[in-house]
């Protein structure tokens, strides 16, 4: 009973309050062939230090992307730190903030929120951002949902490969809700509510959005731009051309941590801000005229409505947006440009270093720091991948007989050429 406070009492309480004999009676709901018949296999209980030595070890079979040559990407990418980011949101007043409904004790949380959501929407050439979501994939599909209540339509086209992770979401929250449906390389037509552009694309080739852009005007869709490497930004035109832009800020100031949290950001065109999900933080001033901030135009299902709310999103990855804030801040627009012409050319030393390799070809003609390898039909890329990694170089993302790779400013000129003479004897 260490760690269970309710005593047999209370728990025989509890069940007779909700007209239930047993416990097992609040599962009568559970297919019989879900319910487990004997416990997992797992140990019954042993000691503070056994289970710290146990789990130690666990952790140190782990190969993170520190301990050697990386390539992988895909939607989550190796990048630098600094050590004052995780000083400065470590703070008490940061770290144990909670959500900041009383303005009055949460001006500080609120105004970083306010400066993440500036940043997010200067760095996409949008009107205005939200103070973040959970992620790239719930963020794109939230896109669409808008899209849907704007548009009052219900096919959602997707013109450029779209990370699988996020369709996959998309496609359960089309799914689930009954409201929509998706279709692949398609016409847009009278029914269309959005055409889903990610640039650059899943296979990392770089994307213009002129063609999408007459394309929604002809036939009054909106276009949505998914970013999941957040960094290219500060190479390649914003999206301005968008009515959303949506997807993934991991790479600023959050580590990859092993696939999450990460940081979902959105921003869209003023007209359409009362249809955007999430929380919104606004400027305003006191009874005594100093500035000051709140949060606004809150239609989330916990302040209206469930059947009115924009959204099921009423929170914000409010730890990772200070850490992409402080990451920014100390960047500087000079900085964020500089951080990402280092990881293009990052990449054009890998692309070049593997371009003239027997057996490998480079799909892209555009890029910034992830393209695509194509090897012979039928080549397996992923035991490629596995038997590189026991030779401890994670080459990147296998799909069939391509090999997506990524390189960043962690990405060394000793890394790429253990890469390069690794796959001459295995191609």
């Amino acid at each position: 009973m260490r760690y269970l406070p309710l005593t047999a009492q209370n728990r025989k309480d509890m069940l007779h309050s909700i007209g239930a004999k047993t416990v097992d009676d609040l599962f009568v709901d559970v297919p019989k062939s879900a319910m487990r018949k004997d416990l997992p296999d797992l140990p019954l209980h042993i000691g503070e230090l056994e289970v710290e030595r146990k789990l130690s070890a666990y952790a140190n079979e782990n190969h993170h992307a520190g301990m050697g040559p990386f390539f992988l990407g895909a939607g989550c990418y190796y990048h630098h730190v600094p050590a004052s980011v995780d000083y400065i949101i470590q703070r008490s007043e940061f770290l144990t903030a909670y959500t900041p409904y009383q303005p009055e004790i949460a001006q500080g949380t609120l105004q970083y929120l306010y400066e993440f959501q500036s940043m997010i929407a200067m760095i996409t050439g949008q009107d205005i951002a939200n103070a973040s979501l959970y992620d790239g994939a719930t963020a794109v599909a939230e896109a669409a949902l808008m899209a849907m209540r704007v548009t009052k339509r219900n096919k959602v086209v997707l013109s450029t490969p779209l990370h699988p992770h996020y369709q996959g979401v998309l496609e359960s929250y089309l799914k689930n809700s009954n409201i929509g449906h998706i279709e692949e390389n398609a016409a847009a037509d009278s029914d269309t509510a959005c055409i889903i552009v990610q640039s650059p694309d899943f296979y990392g080739n770089v994307h213009v959005y002129e063609t999408f852009r007459k394309i929604c005007d002809e036939t009054g869709a909106l276009l949505i731009v998914v970013v999941n490497e957040i960094l290219s930004l500060g190479l390649l035109p914003a999206p301005a051309e968008a009515d959303i832009v949506c997807g993934e800020a991991q790479s600023i100031g959050n580590a990859m941590s092993f696939g999450g949290p990460h940081l979902g950001f959105f921003a869209c065109r003023e007209k359409y801000l009362r249809q955007m999900p999430g929380r919104l933080c606004g400027e305003t001033v006191d009874a005594d005229g100093n500035r000051g901030f709140v949060l606004t135009l809150s239609t989330r299902e916990q302040h209206i409505r469930r059947e009115k709310a924009t959204s099921n999103i009423c929170t914000n990855q409010g730890l990772c947006a200070l850490a992409f804030t402080v990451h920014m801040a100390l960047l500087g627009e000079d900085g964020f440009k500089t951080l990402a012409r280092l990881n293009h050319e990052a990449a054009c030393k890998l692309a070049d270093a593997l371009a003239g390799l027997q057996g490998i070809s480079i799909e892209n003609k555009t890029f910034f720091n992830e393209f695509t390898l194509r090897f012979a039909d039928g080549f397996d890329c992923t035991k490629l991948v596995e038997k590189l990694t026991a030779k401890d170089i994670i080459a990147g993302y296998a799909d069939g007989s391509r090999l997506i790779v990524a390189a960043t400013e962690m990405t060394s000129d000793e890394d790429i050429a253990t890469l390069a003479t690794a796959l001459k004897g295995m191609v």
